[in-house]
């Protein structure tokens, strides 16, 4: 597998294939698999006080395939010894696999960074009679949220707000749903809200020049990312105290086909 195919697909099902995004899946493409086992040995380093996790737009972030990108995640978060846990094309269902099955067994994190469920929306409006995305992605995400609290009871949960897309306006109403249920699942303590996308796009939903890839319209490209972290900085240092100089996270990972 390519890294075009493992690190930037954004899989879109047709919507009468909705698969539930509250049973977990694993993946079970060799690359996947890889990757899974990546970041078992990752988890067990420890040393992580903020977990990041998601699909390809929170992999990219802190991933040694994207140089420029990592340059700008330790530039924001080194000193909170912060570790990135997305996969790429990652879909609720499978991020809810991946936690029950050991990536974040004993990491203890005190924050972790939640982005997910683009990929369940995709780039098609569900067709009249099935299951809305709004409703199958928030019915996941409050599974993988009971999972992080069981397994992380002591940690601050930001819930991101999903980031707009482009490749299909269409979408971006089932994702504002989406969102809106995200915002009720905060409760201002351990589980907080926190939405950036009136910074990347217009009320119209209309991405703003320079905020994401012009060939997918879906990834962040630097100036996007900036604006992610320009949010996250205030609530870490709210957190965790302002970071430190020295830095105990694991090494990044990245997706195993980049290396072949």
């Amino acid at each position: 597998m390519t890294r075009a195919l493992a690190g930037m697909a954004m899989i879109s099902l047709p919507a009468a294939q909705t698969v539930p995004a509250d049973r977990p899946a694993p993946r079970t493409d060799r690359n996947s698999q890889i990757a899974h086992e990546q970041l078992l040995a990752k988890a067990k380093q420890g040393g992580i006080d903020v977990y990041f996790e998601g699909d390809s737009i929170t992999r990219r972030w802190g991933a040694t395939d994207y140089p420029e990108l990592l340059e700008n995640w330790k530039k924001n978060f080194f000193g909170w010894n912060a570790a990135d846990f997305g996969w790429g094309a990652d879909r609720v269902e499978n991020i809810l696999w991946r936690l029950e099955n050991g990536e974040l067994d004993s990491v203890s994190p005190r924050v972790i960074v939640l982005l997910a469920g683009t990929n369940n929306v995709g780039n098609r409006v569900p067709i009249e009679g099935v299951e809305s995305a709004a409703a199958n992605v928030t019915r996941g995400l409050e599974a993988v949220v009971r999972v992080m609290r069981a397994k992380a009871p002591l940690a601050t949960i930001i819930l991101m707000g999903i980031f707009p897309r482009n490749d299909n306006l269409a979408v971006m109403p089932e994702i504002e749903r989406i969102n809106a249920n995200l915002a009720r699942m905060a409760d201002g303590g351990k589980i907080r809200y926190l939405n950036v996308n009136d910074q990347l796009a217009d009320r119209d939903g209309k991405l703003r020049d320079g905020m994401m890839n012009d060939r997918d319209k879906l990834h962040p490209v630097l100036k996007g990312y900036q604006v992610w972290a320009d949010a996250l900085r205030p609530v870490l240092t709210e957190l965790l105290g302002p970071p430190a100089t020295e830095d105990h996270a694991p090494p990044p990972t990245g997706d195993p086909s980049a290396r072949r």
